[in-house]
Formats: structure tokens, C-alpha cells, sequence
């Protein structure tokens, strides 16, 4: 256990962070799996519009510390990629 003010004070600065981050990366991992379904389901119009409120998440997410600027652009365009492949076939 910590004794100093400040290093008690980090404990709880560390601890609010860890939870922000994890809801965050839960909203994303949320959305992927919306934006999944509606590829499996064909639904090119819904899945389009997932992958809108997607990026716009990311974009967010990325904008803080909680993800890396490259990491999200990269899942932004793999997620592209898909809807991509589903539209073209």
C-alpha cells in the first residue's frame, strides 16, 4: 500500500483511468460486433451505417490515450475492407 499523498493519489488517478479506457474499448468492441452482424446478414445500407458510427468512435478513442492513432486506423480499414468486399460480390 502506498504511504505518500501523491502516490495515493496516482492509485486513484490509475484506477479512474483504467476504468474510462476499459468502457471505452468495450463501446468498440460493441460496435465491431453490430457492424459484423449486419455484414452477416447482408444488410449492406445497415452495416454501412455501423461502420460510420464506427469510425467516428475510433476517431474518438484514438483522439485520447486509451488507443494508438495508427491502431485505430488500422481497424478502421480493415473494417473497410470488409464492407468493401461484401458490396463489390
Amino acid at each position: 500500500m502506498a504511504h505518500s499523498l501523491s502516490a495515493k493519489k496516482r492509485i486513484k488517478q490509475n484506477d479512474n483511468r483504467r476504468t474510462t479506457n476499459r468502457a471505452r474499448k468495450s463501446q468498440i468492441k460493441t460496435q465491431v460486433k453490430h457492424f459484423e452482424d449486419a455484414l452477416s446478414k447482408g444488410d449492406v445500407e445497415g452495416a454501412a451505417e455501423q461502420l460510420r458510427v464506427l469510425t467516428k468512435k475510433l476517431d474518438q478513442t484514438a483522439s485520447t490515450s486509451t488507443m494508438h492513432k495508427k491502431t485505430a486506423a488500422r481497424k478502421k480499414s480493415r473494417l473497410a475492407k470488409k464492407l468493401n468486399a461484401i458490396k463489390n460480390s
